[in-house]
């Protein structure tokens, strides 16, 4: 069996989990060929490994009009009645509006194109990451081809409208739902009829320990680091962050921030570090590729993620398993991750004095920061390791026949990996 696995745009710098999990499946056996709809921007390719992905992958954008006009005719060819069935469904499959109507008919025009790619791919079965507009392509393309097709959840946007309205149509059609949070399964019934429920099931993102660099500069700096990783957007509250570092300053609790990430938000947090008379103390990183990511990370002393909105965040998994203690808002499915005063320290999201507080704290406690990161790397590495973390999936992708029971249950079992001592945390 070949499994296709399709996103709307890959490799991308904040979606490195997904070729984590395709790698791991790899290592497991599987037969994987990566799709995406659009092709990333070279910002996107930061890595030798992106550029690997980059290169091994198929996309369906951009395509010339002989091109599509041949995709099409193959189409109408091959399984007229099921060419018009698919049409029917994108067009059913939309939110209201002539603008949403407009896009089904791209997603149709694209999911054609991909059919194609995957019949000549040898593709048994669709699997795809978000239930956003890729996955609209996606499911019409299996459904244009009669293959088992199954997608990924892994936050609130894809339960909130417009993709909350397109979801339980989704959840029909799929064979399954991987979650990455019990609180993602929770919000995806939220919207879906009982009969769907079995349908979702956990599937964690992972780190691979293999690749993470080794923890260093702890406590070695005269003021103790922090760093946030994440997309500079209101959802993130990094603002929120960098009142609470002229805060402890005001305190006489001397810390330094490192942001990492880009967005919308960049100019405005940039005027409230200089109106705070932050310029020595906060530094802008921009986006880093994986590798350097992670070495920010394993040089801080603290990771603090200030969001309002999170799925199940990999930068604190990351974190968590280079021992750098963590202080997040208590949000969606980081609860499930982070144990307060277990395994990190948690406050109510937007609480800014709250999440001051417990940055002082851990300051103030090495040892019990160091506590707290030791029990940390124990949870990831037992949880959420990437070899472990797929492991529900080989079990759903495995052939309905033709495996006895003994196969199917060694599917279910994380892989064995060694780890070379110079690179494991």
């Amino acid at each position: 069996m070949r499994i296709g696995y399709l996103t709307s745009q890959y490799p991308a710098a904040s979606h490195t989990f997904i070729r984590r999990e395709v790698a791991a499946l790899r290592r497991a056996g599987l037969d994987l060929a990566t799709f995406s709809v659009r092709r990333p921007d070279d910002d996107e390719i930061r890595s030798a490994d992106d550029r690997a992905a980059f290169a091994e992958t198929q996309y369906v954008l951009p395509v010339s009009l002989p091109g599509l006009a041949r995709a099409h005719i193959w189409a109408i060819l091959r399984k007229p009645a099921r060419y018009l069935g698919t049409l029917r469904l994108a067009w059913r499959h939309r939110a209201p509006g002539t603008k949403a109507g407009l896009w089904s008919l791209f997603h149709f025009a694209e999911a054609v194109l991909l059919a194609r790619m995957l019949t000549d791919a040898g593709i048994d079965r669709l699997h795809n990451h978000f239930a956003n507009s890729g996955a609209s392509v996606g499911m019409l393309a299996a459904h244009y081809l009669e293959i088992p097709w199954s997608l990924t959840l892994h936050g609130i946007s894809e339960t909130d409208y417009p993709a909350g309205l397109l979801l339980p149509d989704k959840l029909a059609r799929a064979d399954f739902a991987a979650c990455v949070s019990w609180f993602g399964r929770a919000q995806a019934m939220r919207i879906s009829a009982p009969a769907l429920w079995d349908k979702l099931i956990l599937v964690r993102c992972g780190v691979d320990p293999a690749v993470l660099p080794a923890r260093r500069n702890e406590g070695s700096e005269a003021a103790p680091r922090i760093v946030c990783v994440g997309r500079l957007s209101p959802e993130k509250g990094q603002a929120g962050l960098i009142a609470q570092i002229a805060a402890l300053h005001a305190r006489g609790i001397n810390c330094t921030l490192d942001l990492v990430g880009d967005g919308p938000q960049r100019g405005f947090l940039d005027g409230l570090v200089a109106r705070y008379g932050l310029k020595s103390s906060v530094r802008f990183l921009g986006r880093l590729a994986e590798p350097e990511t992670l070495d920010a990370i394993a040089g801080a002393d603290l990771l603090v993620v200030p969001s309002f909105m999170e799925g199940l965040p990999v930068v604190l998994m990351e974190a968590m398993a280079l021992r750098v203690p963590v202080i997040s808002s208590q949000v969606a499915g980081i609860p499930e991750l982070v144990q307060d005063g277990v395994t990190g320290l948690l406050y109510p999201p937007s609480d800014w004095d709250a999440m001051g507080n417990a940055i002082a704290r851990l300051i103030a406690d090495p040892a019990l920061a160091k506590r707290l990161a030791d029990a940390a790397h124990q949870k990831v590495m037992a949880e959420f390791a990437i070899d472990v973390a797929v492991a529900p999936l080989r079990g759903h992708f495995r052939p309905a026949a033709g495996i006895s029971a003994s196969q199917a249950a060694s599917l279910n079992r994380p892989i064995e990996r060694s780890l070379d001592s110079s690179t494991a945390p």
